[in-house]
């Protein structure tokens, strides 16, 4: 009675145990939990691995699918170089002769077609633009051009930037005021202007969108533009077409209810 005393309080009070049933109180005690039943450890609790999470991104609530905006777009395209497909349909890279300046003012309705998505610098997501457009021809035989036009443009959208560079290409048809259908036959021909009316267009660029938040944001950037009736005046003028760049700004502006 008196051992077993001397091992239940040394086993309550964590006391060195002496005596001869000290090797068999020392083992009892020295039984380790996963010597335990299997029942026993269904109830121990797991262990928790605390894992860091990373900060949301923003512009998933600026670019995402179905998602609508309205552009106005503006801008001043002064150079005149040769037209950028002279290579690839087997014409001579020059220059016209005739100097533009063309001031084209696009309203626009981008309607976003994708999420964003993809890997590094190519991650973003697509949009596509229906424009129409009024273009000032300050410097030129003619004084305006109107046309409409459609085209896609590629947001390169980073986590958390309030930056977005984009590239952008659009083609359509309009209406130019051409002079030289009625223009005198005494002027040279490459003074005469276009060859008819009714025209084609294509424009490129690229620049960098900031958002201010998911409903407002600017943009800026340089666009060229072209302008010719291919060829198809009659009687047949073989004008170069117009061929200018320049900067464009622009606001975005969104439709509907937030995502």
């Amino acid at each position: 009675m008196r051992a077993s005393a001397q091992a239940h309080t040394a086993a309550r009070y964590s006391l060195p145990i002496c005596g001869p049933q000290s090797t068999a109180a020392r083992s009892r005690l020295s039984e380790a939990p996963d010597d335990r039943p299997d029942s026993d450890s269904k109830n121990r609790p797991s262990n928790l691995i605390l894992r860091r999470s990373e900060p949301a991104d923003f512009n998933r609530s600026i670019y995402y699918k179905n998602k609508l905006e309205f552009s106005w777009e503006g801008g001043g395209l002064p150079n005149n170089i040769p037209f950028v497909f002279d290579l690839f349909i087997g014409h001579q890279d020059k220059l016209s002769g005739l100097n533009y300046t063309l001031m084209p003012f696009l309203a626009s309705i981008r309607w976003h077609m994708t999420n964003i998505g993809g890997r590094w610098i190519l991650r973003g997501n697509w949009d596509l633009t229906f424009s129409g457009a009024f273009t000032l021809i300050p410097r030129g035989p003619e004084t305006r051009y109107w046309a409409y036009m459609m085209g896609f443009r590629r947001n390169f959208v980073q986590p958390n930037w309030k930056m977005t560079p984009y590239l952008e290409g659009r083609a359509g048809l309009g209406d130019i005021n051409a002079k030289a259908p009625y223009a005198a036959k005494s002027l040279p021909e490459e003074n005469r202007g276009q060859g008819q009316d009714f025209a084609f267009t294509v424009m490129l660029g690229g620049g960098m969108r900031y958002n201010f938040n998911p409903r407002y944001s600017i943009s800026a950037g340089v666009a060229y533009m072209h302008v010719s009736n291919l060829y198809l005046s009659e009687p047949k003028y073989l004008d170069e077409g117009i061929n200018v760049y320049g900067p464009m700004v622009g606001i975005n502006i969104r439709l509907g209810k937030p995502k």
